[in-house]
């Protein structure tokens, strides 16, 4: 098989915990922001926070290491559906996802933000949800670049619980 270089494609060297986004039942809920806001158990769901209004969690399907998403409870497309409470709710989650993202993942800064709409980039655009991706100088490097492959060092489970350690301390 002949491979060119630079790859045009991004691969991902380890990810086990994306096969299960693949192979869940065809029945299985559609909506996994929804899913989580009804969760009863939170390590399951990996909610790491919830506040009266929207709710803190790790994404399963991360950018990096530490990807989290504060999500109102109610399913709502757009900023201009929020309330004043899920609005400030969601901002405090952000603040707050961004202090354990420091002391967990020592992460350096951020990328925060939200995808509107299936054109925005929304993967379940029917639920908005806003990212907190934490980054680190130099996390650029040339396996993406140059490599075509994006490294996750550390398991969803591991880095959940370490998240939920260190909110207890706070």
């Amino acid at each position: 098989m002949e491979s060119s270089f630079p790859k045009d494609h991004l691969e991902s060297l380890w990810s086990p915990w994306r096969v299960e986004y693949f192979q869940r039942p065809a029945d299985s809920p559609r909506d996994f922001l929804l899913a989580a806001a009804n969760a009863t158990n939170d390590a399951e769901q990996f909610v790491v926070t919830r506040r009266r209004a929207a709710f803190l969690m790790l994404n399963r399907y991360p950018y990096t290491v530490g990807h989290l998403m504060a999500v109102p409870y109610r399913k709502v497309a757009g900023m201009d559906e929020l309330t004043d409470d899920e609005s400030r709710d969601i901002w405090e989650l952000c603040t707050h996802g961004q202090r354990l993202l420091r002391a967990v993942v020592k992460a350096q800064g951020f990328n925060v933000g939200v995808n509107l709409g299936s054109a925005g980039g929304a993967g379940c655009a029917e639920h908005i949800h806003f990212h907190i991706v934490p980054r680190w100088e130099g996390d650029s490097n040339f396996m993406p670049v140059i490599g075509g492959a994006r490294l996750l060092p550390d398991a969803l489970d591991r880095v959940y619980q370490a998240l939920i350690n260190e909110q207890a301390t706070l």
